[in-house]
């Protein structure tokens, strides 16, 4: 037996419920920055970004995000600036080549939230909060399929308290390679389009 389920309804629903996103790892990007002999700024870029976001409006603390970052691939336009920040004094890529985070907690904030979660680099797995900007307004890209979504977020780590603890003194006391480091994110989302046939009322097999 069947039932007819009234499209308003169904419109209604989908408008609080949560919904789901894979990261478009050719459009999303991680980029940082760290204090240089204390003169100066030395930006890179990582890896691929992959993972996946549940994001509920209605209700934030029901999402959830969930993303690994290779870091593998660092980039600061020095090839032996990177090669020795993969070495064992920095990253230690051979062992530890992702970076992972694993949200345990969405707040909103501001424009936009306050996500805590549990991030692991290195092997050494720490708790950090992001905060990130409100998701942008949903475009359909009806020629790929996908619904696409982004947003940005922005992330300050102590280096040192993922065992990233390399570093020489100048002599004034300062030091090489500063201990904060600044991360920031640019991501898009997708999400299958709707199929054609959902613009005709929904049946429920009972």
């Amino acid at each position: 037996m069947s039932r007819i389920i009234d499209p308003i309804s169904i419109k209604e629903l989908a408008a609080t419920a949560p919904v789901s996103y894979e990261i478009d790892t050719s459009h999303s990007k991680a980029n940082f920055v760290v204090r240089h002999l204390m003169v100066s700024n030395v930006t890179g870029k990582l890896g691929a970004v992959t993972g996946r976001v549940t994001f509920d409006k209605a209700d934030p603390s029901r999402s959830t995000i969930e993303a690994e970052i290779d870091v593998t691939a660092i980039n600061t336009s020095d090839e032996k600036r990177d090669d020795h920040l993969r070495s064992v004094d920095f990253l230690d890529v051979a062992a530890f080549p992702k970076l992972t985070f694993k949200s345990t907690k969405v707040e909103a904030a501001d424009d936009g939230y306050s996500v805590t979660g549990d991030l692991t680099l290195r092997g050494i797995t720490r708790p950090v909060t992001l905060d990130v900007e409100g998701l942008t307004p949903e475009v359909e890209m009806k020629a790929w399929g996908v619904v696409k979504a982004g947003t940005s977020a922005t992330i300050k780590l102590n280096r040192k308290e993922f065992g990233v603890s390399w570093s020489q003194l100048l002599d004034n006391g300062g030091a090489v390679v500063g201990d904060e480091v600044k991360v920031t994110l640019d991501i898009e989302l997708n999400r299958p389009a709707p199929q054609a046939a959902s613009a005709t009322p929904a049946e429920e097999q009972q």
